[in-house]
């Protein structure tokens, strides 16, 4: 029992570190080359790892040949546009000047039904107000809308000095100093902690989270109470 639990333990170390060697993309938004290939290495993995009469390295083995081919693909599909165009293809404008393109849907065997879907799920159920729209090689699709459909923008309202937003520095998380997010924001402990005496915070290990905004708002939220501002 204790031997299968080893080589179990031993193969999921194989599997996690091949998704991370293959790189951050493979674990979001699968190619169908980096698909089988996850596919391949779960089924081979997965054999010795139910029989312990099957050696460790028939499944270590073939698994790591796969992602050296898939890291060597990806190398070769980088530098080379006509290998990446046959391993991944190329993205469809589906619909174009507001204007299904029946053709393309049907060399990619994507019916109307189907289009139609894909644009309520990113937000636009009338089709009248999609300028153009592109299935890209992950299988999502990409919807441009017509200039009347779009949302509205800051520039469009025309308002002045609006807040800026940008990524935040989380200055404290669960009770403990982030002190390379605090750099990174100009500040110091010693002006974060005067922000947590103004609402009456002794001790950091109080914090659940702290962060502060590019305008300089301070968001604070104690450990099992509502956030402060």
């Amino acid at each position: 029992m204790l031997v299968l639990v080893i080589r179990t333990l031993i193969l999921y170390i194989v599997v996690v570190v091949s998704m991370r060697i293959m790189g951050k993309r493979q674990i979001g938004e699968l190619q169908p080359s980096e698909l089988v290939v996850a596919i391949m290495i779960s089924d081979l993995v997965s054999v010795p790892m139910q029989s312990i009469d099957i050696p460790l390295v028939a499944g270590v083995l073939p698994a790591l040949t796969l992602i050296i081919a898939e890291v060597v693909m990806s190398f070769v599909t980088l530098k080379s546009r006509t290998v990446r165009r046959f391993v991944t293809g190329e993205p469809s404008i589906v619909i174009y000047n507001g204007h299904v393109n029946e053709k393309e849907l049907g060399k990619l065997r994507f019916n109307l039904n189907d289009l139609l879907e894909e644009l309520r799920i990113c937000g636009y159920p009338n089709i009248s107000d999609v300028e153009a729209a592109i299935l890209e090689t992950n299988g999502k699709l990409s919807v441009i809308p017509k200039t009347e459909a779009r949302s509205v923008t800051v520039s469009d309202m025309q308002v002045q000095n609006p807040n800026q937003e940008g990524l935040p520095y989380m200055m404290i998380t669960d009770g403990e100093y982030n002190d390379a997010e605090i750099r990174r924001s100009g500040k110091s402990r010693e002006w974060l902690d005067k922000q947590l005496n103004k609402h009456h915070i002794k001790n950091v290990k109080e914090v659940f989270i702290a962060s502060l905004d590019i305008n300089d708002s301070l968001f604070l939220q104690a450990r099992g109470q509502n956030d402060m501002k």
